[in-house]
């Protein structure tokens, strides 16, 4: 295995993480409604559990406000249910034919506590690409090892794998700085 392939190798995990990394921190809600905040909540619907997404429309009609409208009115208190008992802390208001989710202004200490876990987020996605940075430099010390490739092809391979991942650190710190920006705005 030569060092190209390694590196093809290492750039879709490396992507997956950032992915994963925007997934989870897209589920830390700021005080302004977003459809990531309750989609994947799961409601019991048609004899199995399935998520809110599958099962309704999901819009934002106001920056404080998630209305979920299902295609089947009689789940509706279903989705309510799901909804209150889901450890979001919101109070979903069932209208009849939707269900109304107002999101109430966070306090100074659940900005702090938010930011918290945007970090804790922030210190996994490093660390995942940290182990994936460590999975691609041992295939290249192996490749060396087993005599596919030449000790300049082996620092080769270290640089552009360096390359790598500083170019994904700095997206993840991008990313995590906008988070808290976003959670410090009042």
């Amino acid at each position: 295995m030569n060092v190209d392939e390694i590196i093809k190798e290492l750039s879709p995990r490396l992507a997956k993480a950032i992915e994963f990394f925007e997934s989870e921190l897209a589920n830390i809600h700021t005080g302004r409604a977003s459809a990531n905040m309750v989609d994947s909540i799961m409601v019991e619907a048609y004899g199995t559990k399935q998520a809110i997404k599958q099962v309704a429309n999901i819009m934002i009609p106001e920056p404080r406000q998630i209305l979920i409208q299902p295609w089947d009115k009689t789940i509706t208190g279903q989705i309510e249910n799901a909804i209150r008992n889901s450890n979001l802390g919101f109070s979903p208001v069932n209208t009849g034919d939707a269900v109304r989710v107002t999101i109430p202004e966070l306090t100074e200490e659940r900005r702090k506590d938010f930011i918290k876990l945007a970090r804790e987020k922030t210190e996994e996605a490093r660390v995942s690409i940290r182990n994936s940075r460590s999975e691609a430099w041992s295939a290249v010390k192996k490749a060396k090892n087993d005599g596919e490739i030449g000790e300049d092809e082996m620092y080769r391979g270290e640089h552009v794998i360096q390359t790598e991942i500083d170019t994904y650190n700095k997206q993840v710190e991008e990313l995590s700085d906008k988070k808290e920006k976003e959670l410090m705005e009042i």
